[in-house]
């Protein structure tokens, strides 16, 4: 009688155990993720952060920007932060950072990640900031028709010197142009006053100078991971992009 109430209790504690190993992980309330892709390198550079984000459940949708005015980017991202269902994750990369900044005030958004982005304070331009602690590329031209563009010929040694140059010269013949009114315009709002904000520095960034990083991060107060990375770290590691913003989504709980 005594070897089989022993037994019982010996199962039951396997199988205590086997149901606590098995207990699903912490899963985020803020399931969906917008991604906002800067100047220069398109939305298609963050097709494998996508695809990594998708395969651990998360929904995501990367905004195709014009750059042609703050209030047009904003009013495409703002569209689809509307069109999720629950909570969200905003993602942004260079001058993404600055729009974003300006439109995920809405209740539904509940963390902010700056991928290699520009981080303003009302009042201040993305111009402004990047002229403060410039970078040491010196690709970007203007063009006649009031946009920067990248010049071909140093787009790969200042905006992705840690990928191959077959991949870099179809990013360079497909880039978006910036326009000058959208990087003169200030900021009327900055959204990272009222959410967890999320810093990821591009330590070999050419654009946007890590040190210019650094410092609005800090200001912020945000959550900071540096990456031995280009402009383009999305691209050149999208693993530890997608992670950071993993994280912050895992922060929201």
């Amino acid at each position: 009688m005594k070897r089989a109430i022993a037994s019982v209790v010996v199962l039951a504690a396997g199988l205590g155990g086997a149901a606590h190993a098995a207990a699903p992980a912490a899963q985020p309330t803020a399931k969906n993720v917008v991604i906002v892709p800067g100047a220069f390198i398109d939305a298609s550079s963050w097709r494998v952060v996508h695809d990594t984000l998708r395969l651990k459940g998360f929904n995501v949708t990367v905004a195709q920007l014009p750059h042609t005015s703050l209030d047009d980017d904003i009013a495409i991202v703002r569209k689809a932060i509307f069109q999720q269902f629950g909570n969200v994750i905003v993602v942004g990369n260079g001058i993404g950072g600055a729009v974003m900044s300006n439109v995920a005030t809405g209740d539904k958004v509940k963390a902010l990640v700056y991928v290699a982005a520009l981080m303003p304070e009302v009042g201040e331009t993305s111009q402004q900031l990047l002229s403060s602690i410039p970078g040491a590329g010196e690709g970007v031209k203007p063009d006649r028709a009031g946009f920067q563009f990248y010049d071909t010929a140093r787009f790969q040694a200042d905006l992705a010197a840690d990928l191959t140059p077959n991949r870099v010269n179809f990013m360079a013949a497909s880039q978006v142009p910036v326009s000058n009114v959208l990087m003169g315009t200030p900021s009327w709002f900055a959204t990272w006053h009222q959410k967890p904000s999320f810093g990821i520095v591009a330590t070999q960034d050419r654009l946007v100078n890590p040190e210019l990083q650094r410092w609005m991060y800090k200001r912020a107060g945000a959550t900071v991971t540096e990456i031995a990375a280009s402009h383009a770290v999305q691209i050149s590691q999208p693993e530890a992009v997608a992670k950071v913003i993993e994280d912050a989504a895992l922060s929201v709980l």
